[in-house]
């Protein structure tokens, strides 16, 4: 199954290693899910987990990244959206459409229409009961 991260997941994921996003973030790299990847996904990606602000995880980032960039599925959205409130995450969209993923997971909701094409939004609660059922 297809599925594009928000930046938000791995950050959680970093801070909370036993929490719902961690629990996300743990199927993609055991290969469970298949977690997908545009140019700008990843770019954002490397911007933010290496803020000075969350120096504190940044090994824990550092490892992640490696492992999820053997296990992440590269794609090339060929169009540009504007559907989201902040700019930033129509990338997710764009990805998301761009490798048919049934899933986009994000700790904002707010910030995505409800479906995207043929993607979910969920939260990481909401993906993992949808996922399992």
């Amino acid at each position: 199954m297809r599925v594009v991260l928000d930046t938000n997941i791995l950050i959680s994921a970093c801070w909370t290693p036993d929490g719902l996003e961690s629990q996300t973030v743990q199927l993609a790299l055991d290969g469970t899910i298949t977690p997908c990847v545009s140019p700008a996904v990843w770019a954002e990606y490397r911007d933010v987990l290496f803020r000075d602000k969350f120096a504190g995880v940044r090994s824990r980032a550092d490892d992640l990244l490696v492992k999820l960039e053997v296990r992440a599925v590269q794609v090339v959205p060929q169009e540009t959206v504007s559907a989201a409130s902040d700019e930033d995450d129509n990338r997710f969209l764009e990805c998301a459409a761009a490798a048919g993923a049934v899933y986009l997971v994000t700790g904002n909701l707010k910030h995505y229409p409800a479906v995207w094409g043929s993607t979910k939004i969920v939260n990481a609660r909401g993906f993992l009961t949808s996922s399992q059922g």
